[in-house]
């Protein structure tokens, strides 16, 4: 898309460690299961941003999961928590697709069950109130009223909280088998609470037309907001937008014009007000 940077992504050298032990060890599957559940997880969220106009472009696969990089500074509290929810749901109704896929087939069971509890793990934890996971996020957010101080200190505590919850979860796991993913969760968990990950907002440049561009006409109702010109936005189409009122044709807004109003921040404004 013209302006906005592509999603990239980065492997850490310990995640392909990760990744070599697993296959030495036989649980190669496990691995693939888990980085492509993150990676749905992490472009659930990109692609939720996106739709607000915001960048999530860099996701990081760690040996831990995936890690998307950005700053949401200036988006509103709504469209924060539905970019933080977008994540869980993805993970949650893939869990349920597989389910659905035993209930029509059982004998595909032993092939997705992996596959399965790992979308569905990522939804659990991912809903916990402990940042920086999504459920902690939607809690600072929904503390934010109270002031961005004082929401950002209930919300440390209350993940410092959860930390020391998932650390006794595995001292009292040591009277029996330790369960070594507890505690490197709770030590996620407590290094991530003080942390937090810059987006930034797209820049809208100008286009070459050095090669010759392709036009790509859209006709949409002039009440939509501005944001909505971005699923249109292509690297090789020059956008042009048919707007209409009550079926009647009403105005035509080229690609300049709406990426003008985009780069002054004005996602929400209708289209009808954006014509000349």
């Amino acid at each position: 898309m013209r302006g906005a940077d592509g999603l990239r992504v980065r492997i850490h050298p310990l995640f392909l460690l990760v990744g070599v032990l697993s296959a030495c060890t036989g649980q190669l599957l496990v691995f693939l299961a888990v980085t492509l559940a993150a990676l749905e997880h992490e472009c659930a969220h990109a692609f939720a941003a996106r739709r607000y106009g915001f960048v999530l472009d860099k996701i990081v696969l760690m040996p831990y999961g995936a890690v998307l990089s950005g700053d949401i500074f200036g988006i509103s509290r709504g469209e924060e928590i539905a970019v933080c929810l977008a994540g869980p749901l993805a993970s949650g109704g893939t869990a349920l697709g597989f389910a659905a896929l035993w209930w029509l087939f059982p004998e595909t069971y032993p092939y997705t069950d992996v596959a399965a509890y790992v979308s569905f793990s990522l939804f659990l934890v991912n809903l916990l109130p402990a940042y920086p996971l999504d459920g902690g996020r939607i809690l600072r957010v929904l503390l934010s009223p109270l002031g961005e101080r004082r929401a950002r200190g209930i919300t440390l505590g209350v993940s410092l909280a959860v930390c020391l919850g998932v650390a006794a979860l595995f001292a009292y796991s040591c009277l029996h088998t330790p369960n070594w993913s507890a505690l490197l969760f709770a030590v996620l968990l407590a290094a991530g609470a003080f942390g937090g990950a810059p987006y930034r907002r797209m820049r809208f440049g100008r286009r070459t037309f050095s090669r010759g561009v392709e036009e790509m006409r859209v006709a949409l109702d002039g009440g939509l907001p501005a944001r909505t010109a971005l699923r249109y936005l292509r690297e090789d189409r020059y956008l042009t937008l048919l707007l209409f009122e009550d079926g009647e044709f009403y105005a035509e807004l080229n690609e300049e014009e709406v990426c003008a109003a985009l780069a002054r921040g004005e996602y929400g404004r209708p289209l009808r007000e954006l014509a000349p």
